[in-house]
């Protein structure tokens, strides 16, 4: 586990080229609108009843590879790929 005291941790297996993290990540909040060269314009895409849209992208990172859990809300729910390259 990674980090001192109490409270939660995070698991990293030490492998930087097929990298393990537990538990897994969450990341919630709404689905933003973009102008026209791609940046947030301030507001959030809205439903028929005018209410912002949640987002959700749930995943584990194991081996290298992310899962995306079925409860993700966008294209990429139920699949698995490689990590991208980082410089």
């Amino acid at each position: 586990m990674v980090g001192e005291g109490s409270g939660p941790r995070w698991g990293y297996n030490g492998d930087p080229d097929k990298p393990t993290f537990t538990p897994s990540v969450l990341v919630t909040g709404k689905k933003i609108t973009r102008d026209q060269s791609g940046k947030w314009d301030g507001d959030w895409e809205r439903d028929a009843s005018g209410n912002a849209i949640t987002f959700v992208c749930h995943s584990f990172v194991t081996d290298g590879r992310i899962q995306f859990l079925n409860d993700c809300t966008h294209d990429m729910a139920g699949q698995t790929v490689d990590l991208p390259d980082f410089d």
